[in-house]
């Protein structure tokens, strides 16, 4: 059959890269779908201080630069596309049998589940692991879009070198947010971090490190109202309003950076794999979906730690699963 895999790995960030080496080293020579941003959000972290091995820090880029090039040293292949619908086995009634006559005579049977790319192509796998990460969850406000790159953005690293010396804000309470914070303070004459609560969500060290820098003011009790233009096009002020008198105040910064939690890019597999109420997969402890054959890894199943090296780790158990599930296909089905 026409491109048929043994396995498909969805996703290259930290989970999907390690599921690669694991199952490149396995023989399998996995095909790697890269997806819209290849090295998953990792590549835009440019200070990592927790991954175990590099005791000075490393920035994101370099780290999945080096696991890639550890995954295609192992065997790994990899396509630069997007996949936009699966389709499970049972689906298609794909069904292919090689007759095994050298050994036990028993025949190899296997049915295949269907990926479709966004360019149009097909691929046929006999397994498939998800590790197509998360995506930032925005304000919600009606204008946000318009000031999307003006002003507004979802990723500190990324941008906040447009913003020296410049007033800004970060809305979060999460460990995210304060990373985002401490960040900024290094580049920005000011950082205001704005939060729904009374306190923060993040680690007691980082929230401390936040709490006692002196670039830092925090705005407890706050949202984010409105967003507002100069006459340059881009931001220049937002409203903000206390969630319990609903009184407002003006903020004047020019750059805002949201940090409120992330959504799973589940959008693919909604309609086939199950999901939490927040649209997270739902695996098992051995990373199986509920469809046979399909497991899942990383940020698109782990509504809680959110760490490349958990990531990390979900990746090899789901590669040495697929490994185990692959073999139980040489006998008859």
């Amino acid at each position: 059959m026409k491109n048929t895999e043994n396995l498909v790995i969805v996703g290259s960030g930290p989970a999907g890269l390690t599921a690669a080496i694991y199952a490149g080293r396995a023989g399998l020579s996995p095909a790697v779908i890269e997806g819209l941003q290849p090295g998953g959000q990792l590549t835009q972290t440019t200070d990592i201080e927790n991954f175990p091995g590099f005791p000075q820090g490393i920035d994101g880029f370099t780290l999945m630069a080096a696991m890639r090039e550890q995954a295609e040293r192992c065997g790994a292949r990899f396509i630069a596309e997007e996949v936009i619908n699966i389709i499970p086995q049972g689906s298609t009634g794909l069904l292919t049998c090689d007759q095994n006559t050298k050994n036990t005579g028993q025949k190899t049977c296997a049915t295949f589940h269907t990926l479709e790319l966004s360019m149009g192509e097909r691929l046929e796998t006999k397994t498939v692991i998800i590790a197509t990460g998360a995506s930032a969850r925005w304000l919600g406000l009606a204008t946000e879009k318009a000031f999307i790159g003006k002003g507004l953005s979802a990723c500190a690293t990324c941008d906040g070198a447009f913003y020296k010396g410049q007033d800004v804000a970060v809305v979060g309470g999460g460990d995210t947010a304060m990373e985002d914070a401490l960040y900024l303070a290094r580049l920005c004459r000011s950082v205001t971090v704005i939060h729904r609560r009374d306190a923060f969500r993040a680690s007691k060290a980082m929230a401390d490190r936040v709490l006692t820098h002196p670039a830092i003011t925090v705005k407890w009790n706050r949202t984010v109202k409105d967003l507002h233009v100069g006459a340059d096009g881009f931001l220049n002020r937002i409203t903000l309003s206390d969630v319990a008198s609903e009184t407002t105040e003006s903020l004047d910064i020019t750059g805002l950076f949201v940090a409120i939690g992330h959504a799973p890019n589940t959008k693919a597999f909604a309609n086939v794999l199950a999901t939490d109420d927040d649209g997270f997969l739902l695996v098992d402890d051995r990373r199986r979906t509920n469809v046979p054959g399909i497991f899942a890894a990383g940020d698109v199943a782990d509504r809680h730690y959110k760490q490349a090296i958990a990531a990390a780790g979900t990746g090899c158990a789901a590669a040495l699963e697929a490994e185990r599930y692959l073999a139980t296909l040489t006998t008859n089905q």
